[in-house]
């Protein structure tokens, strides 16, 4: 499996005409030096394919061994939902630019029956959303090692329209699987809005593999530039709540000459240090998911103490004379008079970071009754072991040490456990011994 890069609001960076042609601009005839784009990306460099297939089996065991019996348990899928509606799309079809033998095209339907290509799952999107889905085959090296799905790009400010499909569940599906996340923005079509926010809320935990393009910078005089980079950085921030900030490249993404009398070399640098930026993701995207399902890991096991600490309290408020409904509503509508949240904080290792908003939790049990879930004490079997033991052994143990054994033959700086906070088992006194 390649590493996978969703490009949002724009359409095949790199690859290249951009939009010029459907929106009738006319194109340069002048093509500039491109040479740098092999060399920073390293396409003559071979890679140990075997090592990586190892690893990423590896971590597919792991993954579907200790984590996803907890997060199917408590649907932990559900309490992910995004409350978000869809914006309206510039352009209509999800394109996936992925590597092949020969120019050609490959429609949806037939990417979606090809089990070899990993699409298979998007059939449960509809025949209309595969009508919506094309791909492009090419013969070039660095799609070899990536692939780039470019996503439908939106307006601010239409009227939605009926697609046919759930498009933000497809985008979710797409941003599961991104290694990296461009997001672009056109200088002279600069709008910040609330479909934008949305679209940032449903990127909440990929903040780390997010990066912003200003693209056809060089169609913007230096000061008006300065001036939108400006407005972008400032219109940006609310909307990514991370200490850094993403990082933003300036400069004109397409083959083609840049505009007289504009920042040349400011801009082709902007672009190595995409493509550097591009090429240590690819690089380094076993790293990346190791520590990405780690993560995951981590927000499942913290909603399955949460749960369980729901049903732990539903159990011990209820009696013989008491209506189950009125109970219950009581511990949802205030989880901090019952100490839901302080008491996992309490007995386990959680931060207080790290724990999902109380009102997330009104609206997952709105659709499943409490009386759904058993609690972490009674999800044990004498074959499987415990859920919350497992679990706990991927993020402690199993992970830390796949992270490791890759990083085993690279340069030597942070360990393993320095780098992802292993050490020790962390303590969970919230389990009875």
């Amino acid at each position: 499996m390649k590493g996978t890069v969703l490009i949002c609001c724009f359409l095949s960076l790199l690859i290249l005409q951009a939009t010029a042609e459907e929106e009738g601009e006319e194109i340069p005839s002048v093509l500039r030096d491109r040479s740098h784009i092999d060399e920073t990306l390293r396409l003559a460099t071979e890679e140990k394919a075997g090592d990586y297939a190892a690893a990423l089996e590896r971590l597919r065991k792991i993954y579907h061994t200790s984590i996803k019996p907890m997060e199917q348990a408590y649907k932990y899928n559900e309490l992910r939902q995004h409350e978000i509606s869809g914006a309206e799309p510039t352009t209509s079809e999800f394109t996936v630019i992925m590597h092949g033998e020969k120019i050609r095209s490959v429609e949806g339907i037939v990417m979606a029956a090809d089990s070899s290509r990993s699409f298979s799952p998007l059939e449960k999107f509809g025949q209309n959303f595969l009508e919506k889905l094309i791909g492009i085959e090419m013969p070039h090296k660095l799609l070899e090692r990536v692939t780039f799905v470019d996503t439908p790009g939106i307006i601010e400010n239409r009227k939605q329209q009926e697609r046919g499909y759930p498009f933000n569940d497809v985008c979710q599906w797409f941003i599961d699987r991104a290694d990296l996340i461009f997001v672009v923005f056109d200088p002279t079509k600069l709008d910040v809005g609330l479909e934008l926010e949305m679209l940032f809320r449903q990127l909440k935990g990929r903040e780390s593999q997010i990066r912003i393009i200003l693209n056809k910078a060089d169609n913007l005089a230096t000061q008006d530039l300065m001036r939108v980079y400006g407005a972008l950085f400032w219109s940006l921030a609310p909307l990514i709540n991370v200490t850094e900030p993403p990082r933003v490249y300036v400069s004109s993404f397409w083959p083609y000459d840049y505009a007289p009398d504009t920042s040349r070399e400011l801009f082709k640098r902007e672009e190595i240090s995409l493509l550097e930026d591009l090429n240590q993701v690819i690089e380094n995207r076993m790293e990346n998911k190791i520590a990405f399902i780690r993560q995951h890991g981590i927000r499942v096991r913290i909603h399955g103490l949460l749960v369980d600490r729901y049903v732990q309290t539903f159990k011990e408020k209820m009696s013989f004379f008491s209506d189950p409904e009125l109970v219950f509503k009581e511990i949802v509508d205030d989880p901090d008079k019952f100490y839901i949240f302080k008491s996992i904080l309490a007995k386990t290792n959680v931060s207080k970071f790290d724990l999902p908003n109380r009102d997330a939790y009104r609206d997952f049990f709105g659709i499943n009754p409490v009386t759904n879930f058993k609690p972490l004490a009674a999800q044990c079997s004498y074959m499987g072991g415990c859920l919350l033991d497992k679990i706990e052994k991927a993020i402690t143990n199993e992970l830390p040490a796949l992270l490791s054994s890759i990083n085993s033959g690279k340069q030597p700086g942070l360990s393993s456990c320095e780098a992802t906070g292993c050490g020790e088992k962390p303590k969970n006194r919230y389990r009875k011994n």
